[in-house]
């Protein structure tokens, strides 16, 4: 599958339509679950994610594991972009797309499932998991800058 299929295949028109954005934020937030949320999540990202990171890795790791350390990878490539532009080394997003990894786990284990509620609610409970896996890991990363300082 070609980046332009699967861009299509997520967000339901072409590469640069002006319904793109609205078509990915309406179909993520408002997916059924957050495993599906991330499937519609930024398909550009998404599609080269799944085939370098994610195919491959899970050839030698079971899959929960190559997709926590596809999400660490993503996180990474967040924290070089903040690295750059501050000028200091952080590991938040690194740290925050771990747990997230590890709520789409949960989520899926739990068979965590609203496609029966209307879109708000689905939208509500995406972006709850995704707000309490930044606060922990805001409080987490403050308690080790914390435990830093005290050695």
């Amino acid at each position: 599958m070609t980046l332009a299929e699967y861009i299509k295949k997520r967000n339901g028109v072409a590469t640069g339509s002006s319904k793109s954005l609205p078509n990915n934020l309406y179909r993520s937030l408002g997916a059924k679950n957050f495993s599906t949320f991330w499937n519609y999540w930024n398909p550009i990202f998404g599609f080269y994610l799944g085939k370098y990171i994610f195919k491959p890795l899970k050839k030698v790791f079971p899959v929960a594991i190559a997709l926590l350390f596809t999400f660490i990878f993503c996180g990474l490539i967040h924290d070089i972009v903040t690295i750059i532009f501050r000028g200091k080394t952080s590991f938040f997003f690194s740290i925050w797309f771990f747990l997230m990894g590890i709520a789409v786990l949960i989520t899926k284990h739990l068979k965590h499932n609203f496609s029966l509620q209307n879109w708000i609610i689905r939208a509500i409970a995406n972006v709850s998991i995704i707000g309490i896996c930044f606060l922990l890991t805001f409080y987490l990363t403050k308690y080790l800058v914390l435990e830093e300082n005290l050695f």
